[in-house]
């Protein structure tokens, strides 16, 4: 076996080695990210929870805005129209868009509920009711905690797919950059809770 025949296997080698080594650290970092992903699913989908339980203790007050509650309930229905891959971190930057969009028009209708509550001191002085704003503002909380993880793991992922080696095997291996969530007009601010439970009485 000749010396350029040795070179030609050890280059083969090397290559084949770092092809493995690029695919199993992508797979470690998809996996991350699909990871990632399924905890925002998790955080929006305990907000749909509470959904429901919150409507219904709206209703109970008397004359209460019922373009209000329609408009809460209609938000919901269309965030459960988007489809998208609640296991699997969507690759298409349009996917991830439409269900942002379908998401805050959730949040603003919320927070127009919430505000449009402060008009009922007897809503306001339900238990119940201050129970379910305490763990809307927690699951906001959430929400955004996981969203910003997520872009945490998303910029680590598509970070390697571009740094040498990796960059010469991700695309052949189909390995493709992953959108993140982009802020939106509002998104800095979650939805007003606000816990004005009536003012003292003077005395």
């Amino acid at each position: 076996m000749n010396k350029t025949l040795l070179i030609i296997l050890g280059i083969i080698v090397i290559l084949i080695l770092a092809a493995v080594g690029s695919y199993n650290g992508l797979v470690g970092s998809s996996q991350a990210v699909d990871s990632s992903w399924a905890q925002v699913q998790n955080v929006y989908q305990r907000r749909a929870d509470l959904i429901p339980n919150l409507v219904q203790t709206v209703q109970g007050a008397a004359n209460f805005e019922k373009s209000t509650i329609v408009q809460v309930t209609e938000a919901r229905a269309s965030v459960g129209k988007v489809q998208i891959n609640q296991n699997q971190a969507p690759s298409d930057a349009a996917q991830l868009q439409q269900f942002q969009q379908a998401q805050g028009q959730l949040s603003n209708a919320l927070s127009r509920l919430l505000v449009v509550s402060e008009n009922y001191p007897d809503l306001k002085a339900s238990a119940n009711f201050r129970d379910l704003q305490a763990q809307l503002e927690g699951t906001e909380n959430r929400i955004a905690v996981e969203r910003g993880r997520f872009n945490e793991v998303v910029q680590a992922y598509n970070t390697k797919i571009k740094t040498v080696p990796t960059v010469f095997f991700a695309a052949l291996l189909g390995f493709q950059p992953k959108p993140y969530f982009q802020a939106t007009a509002g998104a800095e601010t979650t939805p007003a809770v606000k816990f004005d439970f009536g003012t003292p009485a003077a005395k």
